[in-house]
């Protein structure tokens, strides 16, 4: 669990980019830009905790799926909250995802493995559309965001072990800058300030790794 309660720290700034247009939050436009991506820049992961875990050659592989959820009403994103009493990102909203194992084929299988042993969604029901820039956590991840496409009806069922919660975010209120905001927390050497997105939706805070994923989503989907 963080050592500071990211929620009661001021805002710094907003990022404040214009929203994804509407015409580009559909199914059909997502798999056209993952099939052919154009020239863009992450926004790098690489703040201080990262470059300290780079150092110590810490990095284990783990990959997440982004799975976006083709509703009628609207594309939205799946998002799991953590329990209280894992080992890291404890009580943290994720993406459904996890470590590599050695027995993975690839960073899509750790995915899809994953994302079915912690919330039952079967692969079969995942249409893997691509991937994004690894990011690299200061908890010593180097973590694959894959973006699978999810088509309604489905079950979901937490592992309790692991998840709290599962719920889902519109994808026009993540892809819009102004839901963006930047804020810092000075935490003790050799660490020093670590600045960090967060994007709350009404009672569930969003920040850290899982922020910095979105914002890469965001940069990759408006390029």
């Amino acid at each position: 669990m963080a050592s500071f309660d990211p929620v009661t720290l001021p805002v710094d700034a907003i990022a404040g980019e214009h929203a994804l247009e509407m015409a580009r939050l559909n199914a059909d436009w997502l798999r056209r830009r993952f099939a052919d991506p154009p020239r863009w820049e992450p926004e790098h992961s690489g703040d201080q905790l990262a470059r300290l875990a780079d150092a110590k050659g810490r990095f284990r592989l783990a990959s997440v799926l982004i799975p976006i959820v083709l509703r009628p009403e609207g594309l939205t994103v799946l998002f799991t909250q953590r329990t209280a009493d894992l080992k890291d990102h404890a009580g943290q909203i994720s993406f459904p995802g996890g470590r590599r194992e050695d027995y993975d084929s690839s960073a899509i299988e750790t995915a899809l493995r994953e994302t079915e042993e912690e919330i039952g969604l079967p692969r079969s029901h995942v249409e893997v559309i691509g991937s994004l820039p690894d990011y690299l956590t200061g908890t010593g991840y180097r973590v694959t965001p894959v973006a699978g496409l999810i088509q309604p009806p489905f079950d979901t069922v937490a592992d309790p072990r692991e998840v709290d919660e599962i719920f889902e975010v519109p994808l026009a209120f993540l892809m819009d800058g102004l839901n963006h905001q930047r804020r810092s927390v000075d935490l003790p050497q050799p660490v020093g300030r670590r600045s960090f997105y967060t994007m709350p939706y009404q009672r569930y805070f969003i920040w850290g790794a899982t922020a910095g994923m979105l914002r890469n989503l965001f940069h990759f989907l408006r390029s």
